[in-house]
């Protein structure tokens, strides 16, 4: 015997917006999720905790860069002169960037968790990368708000 089940998917839920210091964008969850493809089987509680984690993260790395451009009479990280792309600082976009990778890389790093048998190892494996470039793509982004170049060293 089949049976053919209708399920209606779980009606979206609106998420608040993360606000942080002043200085700092607001942090949009639904953005975030759409950007990083964070699907909804992660819940809007569990996001948000991430998110809150990755800002204070990104902030507490540009704290001092943030401190030198307050000194300068900058009170957003919007009011310093930047290139604009598609009406936003390139500033916002890359501070958005850095605290969207690196929830993305915090989730995947503990959803990877769940399945122990050999193909979850297997997948756990394979997250290892894409959680690298995760973390890459956000040192990056706070390198380039900071104004620093990109190094990359390998030892031989």
């Amino acid at each position: 015997m089949n049976a053919f089940v209708v399920t209606t998917p779980a009606p979206e839920q609106v998420e608040a917006k993360i606000a942080s210091a002043a200085f700092w964008p607001e942090v949009d969850p639904a953005k975030i999720r759409a950007a990083q493809r964070i699907n909804n089987t992660i819940t809007p509680e569990r996001l948000r905790e991430t998110l809150i984690e990755a800002i204070a993260s990104v902030n507490g790395e540009l704290a001092s860069w943030r401190a030198a451009r307050e000194l300068e009479g900058r009170a957003k990280l919007a009011d310093i002169p930047a290139e604009q792309i598609d009406s936003v600082s390139i500033h916002v976009n890359r501070y958005l960037r850095a605290v969207g990778c690196m929830a993305k890389a915090a989730l995947q790093e503990r959803y990877s968790d769940y399945d122990t048998t050999a193909s979850g190892n297997k997948k756990a494996d394979q997250l290892e990368d894409p959680i690298d470039d995760l973390r890459r793509d956000a040192r990056w982004a706070i390198s380039d708000i900071h104004g620093v170049t990109r190094t990359t060293v390998e030892l031989i």
